[in-house]
């Protein structure tokens, strides 16, 4: 072989090896991306120009074989406040109304958050909203131990929906104050899930719902109550 072309070929080669090793172990790669969500300052107070902000649409079945129906969500943030919205695909929008108590979230449809204090889910806060604007606010202790009387801080939490061609609109916003006292935003950083419980068919209060989630948390059965179901959302300028 010639030595020019035997040089040639190695640098080649050191060359891809180079490069699969920082997208192997590089932070910044897309495997990590994947699981991070950039929140955008909004420059339009007070309402935020949703046309600036990045749009998810990456939500998935993790425990079945089927494709989701569409699923959306985005968020920016100002100085006073963060802002989101998810666009739901539902032609049904099944919701559970009788004394229009906050637990009848659970038997509807429904779009969630779940915000992370800590890694190993000692504390952690849930929002559960359905297409009527419902809220069941709750604050978590790893595993599952639930606290329904805890509510959002006063004044801090507003969510609005519409009903939309295909499904409908939810739009809500926090004050970063509250997720600050909270313990959830540190920094320019917060580690949250983002999820949907999709009513297929209601009986009374029998909900049958599908799971669907930003990141698939790797489980055997439905659990968005662990930390592999989390991402990490950072605000940038």
């Amino acid at each position: 072989m010639d030595k020019k072309l035997k040089y040639f070929s190695i640098y080649i080669i050191i060359v891809v090896a180079v490069a699969f090793a920082c997208s192997t172990h590089n932070p910044n790669s897309s495997s990590q991306s994947m699981n991070t969500y950039q929140v955008k300052k909004s420059t339009n107070k007070p309402d935020p120009d949703w046309k600036e902000a990045d749009v998810l649409t990456r939500f998935s079945y993790p425990w079945e074989d089927a494709t989701p129906p569409e699923t959306s969500f985005q968020a920016m943030y100002d100085d006073d406040k963060f802002y989101f919205r998810y666009e739901v695909t539902d032609p049904h929008m099944l919701t559970y109304v009788d004394t229009n108590d906050k637990m009848e979230v659970v038997n509807s449809e429904r779009v969630e958050i779940f915000f992370q204090v800590d890694e190993k889910l000692e504390t952690y806060y849930c929002l559960e909203m359905d297409p009527l604007g419902r809220v069941l606010d709750y604050k978590a202790h790893f595993y599952r131990n639930m606290e329904f009387d805890w509510e959002w801080p006063a004044n801090a939490l507003n969510v609005n929906t519409q009903q939309t061609e295909k499904g409908y609109r939810l739009d809500g916003s926090v004050t970063l104050e509250s997720l600050k006292n909270l313990g959830i935003l540190k920094g320019n950083k917060m580690v949250a899930g983002l999820y949907r419980g999709h009513c297929v068919k209601l009986e009374g209060t029998n909900a049958d719902l599908r799971w669907i989630s930003w990141i698939d948390p790797k489980t055997p059965e439905p659990d968005f109550h662990v930390a592999s179901s989390f991402g990490t959302m950072e605000l940038v300028k």
